[in-house]
């Protein structure tokens, strides 16, 4: 039936419909006035029920007071027992009092009319033990004492009085106000949305309603006695189909724009290559030949030998780099040969063991055989790990530690990939960071090229298998390399 309704009767039936449900709201405001009055009434009541509870302990108080005096008087035990009893009855007002009390400053009060009562208990045993054994004018100057302590819990319930006084006038009055607040605004705007209402259906009917019927009459049939279609549901489709061109527009503009960034990138690292190659490689070349006539000059001790052949390695690793930086846009061929990747860790954490001692951190490796031998290119692989290790090292700082851990076969796989797992227990990775790392360009250091680990995926993808990164903030980084290799194969013997 709400279909075959026309659009100018089905917002005169919302429109009713909204006025109905706000005058109910109205009357529902009326209502929902009265019974907050009523629910304060219901508070007013309770600090009525705390006030009686402090004149209570007033009294009890004044009744101890007369029978101590009593006491002092004629020595009758009697009195005694009397002053016992309304003693129960005021730790049982004081217990009452402590439940009713809803505020921070009532409760400050009675804490402050319990200590002071169990001085005074102390004070008034000490005196009716002087009035037992005979010695009257000590306990009557004692007595003195007492009836200060008396004063100050006199005062207090007082203060207690004049809170709960205090907060009943409030209560009620604030009551009272809230509830005329309530039905005036209710009275205002039951009138005011019929008004609303009113305005609402003219501004529909003239500025809406006619200028999209006219558009139908002009965009429909010939036929103007034809029925016009739903005007709203022709609207919606073509927004729709404005918002879906919009959004393929938008995507083809973001692939463009990436692949302009990405061309930029590439263009960029063009020029920076000639600039390296041009201004690092010649001077590495000229080091490394006079570094080779030194060394068959010079007679070095064997720990010298060791400390020259580590440079002649690190220069050898600085021209490698070069080298993948220029190769960065034109990738190296991979020399490929049988080779077992443990062996390429071994050469890896070899080649860094000075420069991991330099940082402190420790290195724990964990292998139950070597991998077997996978079809790779040693140096490109060593270059990967040494990236990693070396990557782990500045996150870590000053010490911490590094776990390698060999392995075969992932779950999905099993006995087909050996795997290479790179583990720190550094600061680890934000998610926006972690999104990104393998990206060209994109580092973290301020002196970085962000292309240390985007060489490292591609070198490891051209290996034909995959570089995985695992990392919270806080709980470390892990970098996992899985190589594939024959099924046949199985663990080399340990050497």
């Amino acid at each position: 039936m709400w279909k075959r309704l026309s659009l100018r009767a089905r917002i005169f039936l919302i429109l009713a419909a909204l006025m109905v449900t706000t005058l109910t709201g109205g009357v529902v405001t009326m209502w929902y006035s009265r019974a907050s009055d009523a629910l304060f009434t219901s508070l007013i009541d309770q600090n009525v029920a705390s006030f009686q509870t402090a004149d209570d302990l007033e009294n009890n108080l004044i009744m101890q007071k007369g029978f101590l005096t009593y006491y002092f008087l004629d020595g009758n035990p009697d009195w005694l027992k009397e002053l016992a009893r309304y003693h129960r009855a005021f730790q049982a007002s004081l217990l009452k009092a402590r439940k009713l009390a809803y505020t921070v400053a009532m409760g400050e009060i009675l804490d402050e009319i319990d200590t002071h009562y169990h001085n005074l208990l102390e004070v008034r045993d000490q005196v009716i033990a002087l009035y037992k054994d005979g010695e009257r004018e000590a306990g009557a100057r004692l007595h003195q004492e007492v009836r200060k302590q008396f004063y100050d819990i006199y005062n207090l319930c007082e203060r207690a009085k004049l809170i709960q006084e205090y907060a009943i006038a409030r209560a009620r009055t604030e009551s009272q106000a809230r509830a005329r607040f309530i039905n005036t605004l209710a009275l205002v705007v039951m009138p005011s949305v019929a008004v609303l209402g009113l305005a609402l259906a003219y501004i529909l009917i003239k500025q809406i309603l006619q200028p999209i019927r006219s558009l139908a009459l002009k965009t429909g049939p010939a036929n103007g006695d034809a029925p016009l279609p739903d005007e709203v549901k022709a609207l919606s489709r073509g927004v729709q189909s404005l918002i879906a061109d919009m959004g393929q527009a938008q995507s083809q503009l973001e692939r463009s724009q990436e692949h302009l960034l990405q061309a930029e990138k590439l263009a960029m690292a063009g020029k920076l290559a000639a600039g390296v190659a041009h201004s690092i490689r010649n001077p590495l070349a000229s080091v490394n030949m006079r570094l080779f006539v030194l060394r068959r000059s010079l007679n070095m001790t064997a720990n010298q030998q060791e400390d020259f052949e580590v440079i002649s390695e690190e220069i050898k690793h600085i021209d490698r780099i070069v080298e993948d930086f220029l190769g960065f846009s034109r990738p190296p061929k991979l020399k490929m040969q049988r080779i077992s990747p443990s062996d390429v860790v071994d050469s890896a954490l070899q080649l860094l063991r000075h420069r991991l001692e330099s940082y402190d951190v420790k290195v724990e490796l964990s292998r139950d055989g070597r991998l077997p031998e996978v079809p790779a290119d040693p140096e490109q692989l060593k270059e990967v790990l040494v990236n990693l290790l070396i990557n782990a090292c500045e996150a870590m700082g000053s010490g911490g530690l590094i776990k390698v851990r060999e392995s075969l076969g992932t779950p999905d796989q099993p006995g087909r990939t050996a795997i290479i797992e790179v583990a720190d227990n550094g600061p680890g990775m934000p998610q926006s960071i972690r999104e990104k790392v393998f990206q060209p360009f994109f580092s973290t250091k301020e002196e970085g090229t962000g292309l240390g680990l985007s060489i490292a995926s591609r070198i490891v993808e051209d290996h034909g298998g995959s570089i995985r990164l695992q990392s919270r903030e806080g709980q470390g980084t892990i970098f996992t390399i899985t190589l594939p290799y024959k099924e046949e194969e199985v663990w080399a013997p340990s050497s």
